[in-house]
């Protein structure tokens, strides 16, 4: 399986800006493991529903999420990142 391509929305972009250093490391460290296995256990992976049900989130840390679409397998976009409120 190669590793997946991922594109950043500017909104996404903006978001990340905002977060320290240390917590920009912990974010990118999620990232490259999503890039390798989208579904690794450790990112606790999953689809969304409702008027979000063609996304799909995973877990950064206990508060922080990263919202992304699919766009076919090799390929996803990233949409948002942040708490519970990107679910709104």
């Amino acid at each position: 399986m190669s590793p997946m391509k991922i594109t950043f929305s500017s909104h996404f972009n903006r978001e990340f800006k905002k977060y320290s250093p240390q917590l920009r490391i912990k974010i990118w460290n999620k990232i490259e493991s999503f890039r390798k296995n989208p579904f690794a256990a450790s990112l606790k992976t999953h689809k969304l529903t409702g008027g979000l049900k063609n996304r799909w989130s995973f877990s950064v840390n206990y508060s922080i999420r990263i919202l992304c679409e699919f766009i076919n397998t090799d390929s996803v976009d990233f949409i948002d990142l942040g708490g519970h409120e990107i679910y709104k």
